[in-house]
Parts: structure tokens; sequence; C-alpha cells
């Protein structure tokens, strides 16, 4: 059976954060779904194909890690891509404690689903895509933040 692992979240953008932990599960897994999650109550600041985009082309040669867009519970998700693991990275202790109730609701819902955990490289705890879309909006450079690719597509889209 194939170790598939699903890593949510809205990646709105993907930040080097993101990619650290993806590329630090990479041993851990035979395939890693890197899965934009659409949370109708979230206005992101670029489209879910843009982000799909990125993430593609980030890891354009990784055949262990494709992306995709979903709708609804992870656990769902999870079922659909007959993952058994989900895929969480912890910058401060704050985010173990939510990251946790997640886990433990998702395993509720089906206990055959298991939540891993990475913590971030001390490098990447400042790194949040909601301080990044705050440093773009107001004109800033994030792309101290971002991938390259990420940092020079966003960079195009402004001018």
């Amino acid at each position: 059976m194939q170790k598939i692992c699903v890593f949510p979240g809205t990646f709105d953008p993907i930040t080097l954060g993101h990619v650290d932990v993806i590329k630090r599960a990479l041993p851990l897994f035979d395939k890693i779904i890197v899965a934009i999650g659409i949370n109708t109550s979230k206005a992101p600041m670029f489209s879910a194909e843009q982000r799909k985009t990125w993430i593609e082309e980030i890891f354009k040669g990784e055949e262990k890690i494709s992306a995709a867009v979903f709708e609804g519970l992870t656990v769902e998700y999870c079922k659909q891509v007959e993952a058994h693991h989900i895929l969480r990275g912890i910058r401060y202790v704050s985010d173990f404690e939510y990251e946790k109730t997640i886990a433990d609701a998702n395993r509720t819902l089906d206990p055959s689903i298991e939540t891993v955990f990475l913590t971030c490289e001390p490098k990447y705890t400042s790194v949040a895509s909601t301080i990044v879309r705050d440093i773009i909006r107001n004109g800033g450079d994030a792309s101290l933040f971002l991938p390259e690719l990420v940092a020079k597509s966003i960079a195009q889209q402004a001018s």
C-alpha cells in the first residue's frame, strides 16, 4: 500500500515555510498531494488555479508531489485520493494547540487517517501567508518569504 499524504491549506500564497515542510516530508511518504482547500468564508488574494500552478511549477520534476484543489472536509478528500495521512506544519506552540484540535476532530471522523506534524525550520517560523498578504497589499517586498517563482509572478501582476 502506498503511503499517500494530503497537505491541506489555502497556500494564499505558498511560502518558503510551506515549501520547507513539503520537502522535509518527502522521505516520509510515497506521494504528497498539496491540496488547496476552497473555503467559501474566505476571500483569497490569488485564485485557486494560480496557487495550483505555482505549486506545480515549484515542484516540477518531483514525481512524488502533486497539487489539487478540493472543497469540503479534508478527511473526505483523503478518502477520495486514498490518503491515510494529513501533513501539517507547526511554527509555534499556539499552532500545535489549534492543529491538535483539528487532528482530533479528523480522527473522530475517520480513525484510519493520521495527522503528522512537522515543525518548521527556525528561519521560517515568522513566515505566514496572512503576513505575506498584508505586505503585498501594502506595497511591500514579500520576496524574502516567497519562492522566487511566486515572488516574480506577483511582481509581474502588480506592474
